[in-house]
C-alpha cells in the first residue's frame, strides 16, 4: 500500500502530508488501519511516534462536528486550516470515515441541494465527552506541527534576506532538500519517521544560534 508522502506547495516552500493510506479490501475504516506518524522530538506530539488511526480521525471530525454541522469538504477545508496546511485529508479518506459514523449512530446526515450536511448525534456526542481529551490532543498535535511545518516554510522563503553568497548556497540547499523529499515519495512509516526526526533536528540545529 502506498501513501501520500510529502506534498509541495510551491516554488518558495513545501508543506509536509502524510496522509492515511486507504485500507484494503474486507477492512471497515473505523477498525484501525495505517496512519501518519507524529514525532517524539520537539512539544514530544504523541508518546513513541503514535500513529494517527482511523479511530483518532474518526474523534477529529465529531469534534469538528460538535462545533457545527459541516459538509464533507469543508471538513477537509477545516482539518487543514487547524494544522497550518500539514494535513489535508483527501475525500478517499474523509468520506469513509463519514459513512462509518453514520452507520454506527455517531453522526446523522441531511441533504443539502445537491452536497450531504453532516451533524453529530446525541451518540456521537456522549462518545465525544467520553474521549474528549483524546480528541483535543490530537488537534493541538496538529496545530503544533502545522506551526513547526510553517516555521521551515517561511524559514526557506526568505533565503534571498542574506547576502548574495550565502543565499547562492541556501538556494542550493534548499533544491537538494526539496530533491531528496521528491525521490522518497511513496516512502513507508518506518521511513517517515526516519525523515522527520532528521528535519526536526536541523531545525532544532538552525534555530539553536
Amino acid at each position: 500500500m502506498r501513501k501520500s508522502f510529502f506534498h509541495e506547495r510551491d516554488d518558495d516552500g513545501f508543506r509536509f502530508g502524510f496522509a492515511i493510506g486507504r485500507h484494503g479490501r474486507g477492512h471497515r475504516f473505523g477498525h484501525g488501519g495505517r496512519g501518519f506518524f507524529f514525532g517524539r522530538g520537539g512539544g514530544g506530539d504523541f508518546p513513541g511516534s503514535r500513529r494517527l488511526s482511523s479511530e483518532d480521525l474518526q474523534l477529529v471530525i465529531l469534534a469538528l462536528l460538535g462545533e457545527r454541522p459541516a459538509h464533507g469538504y469543508e471538513l477537509i477545508k477545516l482539518i487543514e486550516e487547524r494544522s497550518d496546511g500539514f494535513y489535508s485529508p483527501s475525500p478517499g479518506v474523509i468520506y469513509p470515515a463519514l459513512t462509518f459514523l453514520e452507520e454506527i449512530g455517531h453522526a446523522s446526515v441531511t441533504q443539502d441541494a445537491a452536497r450531504k450536511l453532516y451533524n453529530i448525534t446525541e451518540q456521537g456526542k456522549a462518545h465525544l465527552v467520553a474521549n474528549r481529551t483524546t480528541a483535543d490532543a490530537i488537534l493541538a498535535a496538529l496545530s503544533r506541527i502545522g506551526r513547526r511545518m510553517e516555521d521551515v516554510r517561511e524559514a526557506f522563503a526568505g533565503v534571498s534576506d542574506f547576502d548574495t553568497e550565502a543565499s547562492d548556497e541556501l538556494h542550493r540547499a534548499r533544491h537538494a532538500l526539496k530533491s531528496a523529499l521528491r525521490h522518497k515519495r511513496g516512502s513507508d512509516a518506518a521511513e517517515a519517521r526516519r525523515i522527520a526526526k532528521i528535519l526536526e533536528r536541523a531545525a532544532a540545529e538552525i534555530l539553536q544560534q
